[in-house]
């Protein structure tokens, strides 16, 4: 008892720092979104807003470019990651792990400028592309910002995500996950079968874990997409800001429905995560 009471007074700061962050900005999302705004004469309380949110179609076209851009980030940056973490569980050497590791050190807002300058038809790429002779002017290189397939987003994405999950993966490889591949091995598994039959069940709530992780993140991620994307359809965060930066404060409503809605999906996949975590954790 004493111990979990010094584990509490410990993170109490923390807890209360976020608690004031987090819990009291929801709160005041919940308390405008239904239209209780003292400030300019509005105290009447409905749920005009997120009918209008949910009736529109702007808002089902956000949603699905949301959906896609964070499924497609979460699904390539895991199996990257998984084989990144099976090609360097058995390295030693330290400047791979470092330059393998570095995006992580690096903000998101950071990684969007660096990859429009390497990936539009004006940067780096392009400029190389066109000095090797692979096309005829930089113009002709494919256009990967601000396109419909959002290229440019999720390959900022993937290039940040995979040392994340690859870290959490290798951490699995490296302890019991190893040790049974070995005993595999002598008893005349495969590659194969070692990897499906013996690795893969023990790094698998490893895998689950991060990837839902990072879907929950770049599902209500802001910066990035609204520095590569399209300006129509554009991701729910993207669409939530163009509503709050709204001139006519009568619109804030909206805005803060969307991030209700924003929470409401993120709370739904970590709910996920911790369900299939465990579940895979007993299995």
């Amino acid at each position: 008892m004493g111990g979990r009471l010094k584990i509490a007074l410990l993170l109490a700061p923390a807890l209360v720092v976020i608690g004031i962050l987090f819990a009291g900005g929801l709160v005041s999302a919940v308390v405008q979104s239904v239209g209780y705004m003292p400030a300019i004469g509005q105290t009447r309380v409905s749920l005009d807003a997120y009918r209008e949110v949910l009736s529109g179609g702007d808002f089902l076209d956000s949603f699905l470019l949301t959906v896609y851009i964070a499924g497609v980030s979460t699904a390539v940056s895991t199996v990257l990651a998984v084989l990144a973490a099976m090609t360097l569980r058995r390295s030693s050497g330290r400047l791979s792990a470092v330059v393998f590791q570095l995006p992580i050190t690096i903000p998101h807002l950071l990684a969007a400028v660096g990859i429009a300058l390497v990936v539009s038809q004006t940067g780096l790429g392009a400029r190389l592309a066109a000095a090797l002779g692979l096309i005829g002017q930089p113009r002709e290189f494919p256009a990967l910002l601000y396109d419909r397939y959002s290229a440019g987003i999720i390959l900022t994405y993937v290039w940040k995500e995979v040392p994340f999950v690859a870290l959490v993966v290798l951490a699995a490889l490296r302890g019991v996950a190893g040790e049974l591949e070995d005993v595999a091995r002598t008893l005349g598994a495969n590659t194969w079968q070692r990897f499906w039959y013996v690795v893969f069940p023990v790094i698998s709530p490893g895998i689950v874990a991060a990837s839902l992780l990072v879907f929950a993140f770049t599902f209500g991620a802001f910066e990035v997409p609204y520095l590569l994307g399209r300006t129509y359809p554009t991701i729910l965060p993207v669409m939530a800001y163009n509503e709050y930066k709204d001139v006519e404060l009568s619109a804030r409503p909206v805005a803060m429905a969307i991030n209700v809605l924003i929470s409401l999906f993120t709370a739904i996949f970590a709910a996920l995560y911790l369900r299939l975590a465990r579940d895979l954790g007993r299995g």
